[in-house]
């Protein structure tokens, strides 16, 4: 029996968790994820990415300008790439202008609220409520026998939760944006049980040869210009 699945990407969480300092950034998630879940469930059909994100704002970034780009570049080659089985839902990102007061961190000092400093504190925004709509959303057409969200956000085990309870015939995966264990080296962040307690699977690393070979052409033809690998990616 086939599985017609939809795959649910934070963006933010798939970058900073998996693909931030790697070679891997022009990563085709739709070929990433159906190759990804196939191997978790051999029978399914994945008919679906949505993609949730905001737009960069050129000033915060290290690149500047270069980074709007090639964010956008990123999201139309999918678009132009795979239609309608890629769709994106972008946020906002918000930060006060004055800046913001913070604690100040001290290495093997006790924290202490009354030293604080000013720093730019830039959220995201709307990403959480946004895959949880979608996927209860989805849930409730009918249209999907398994849903798999990529992140690793307790934000998430809510609708993961009510999923199961409501659509108990759904099959939910969780696939973790995090790097394999390495000897001797302690991980930035474990999986989070609470995700996996209410999946049917769970998928806790991806590997760099998954993401090599999954990767963009450098250059996609459109019709009219070309979108092109970002220089500096």
């Amino acid at each position: 029996m086939t599985e017609t699945t939809a795959v649910y990407v934070d963006g933010y969480n798939f970058y900073y968790g998996r693909i931030r300092g790697t070679p891997y950034k022009w990563i085709d998630v739709v070929r990433l994820f159906e190759r990804l879940v196939h191997e978790q469930t051999p029978s399914s059909q994945l008919t679906l990415v949505r993609y949730f994100s905001a737009f960069c704002l050129a000033r915060f970034c290290t690149h500047g300008n270069a980074s709007t780009i090639a964010q956008d570049s990123f999201l139309r080659g999918h678009e132009i790439r795979h239609g309608t089985r890629f769709q994106k839902t972008m946020g906002t990102h918000t930060h006060d202008r004055s800046g913001t007061k913070m604690p100040r961190y001290v290495d093997g000092q006790p924290f202490n609220r009354a030293d604080r400093v000013r720093v730019w504190k830039l959220e995201e925004k709307q990403t959480d409520v946004n895959i949880a709509l979608a996927m209860y959303r989805d849930a409730a057409s009918g249209r999907f026998s398994q849903l798999v969200v990529c992140s690793n956000d307790s934000d998430v085990e809510p609708v993961l939760r009510a999923i199961k309870e409501d659509f108990p015939g759904i099959r939910l995966g969780v696939i973790t944006p995090r790097r394999p264990p390495e000897e001797g080296v302690v991980a930035h962040r474990n999986m989070m049980s609470s995700l996996s307690a209410n999946a049917d699977w769970a998928r806790s690393h991806i590997h760099d040869e998954e993401l090599a070979c999954c990767q963009l052409p450098d250059r996609i033809q459109t019709g009219k210009k070309p979108i092109d690998k970002p220089a500096h990616w």
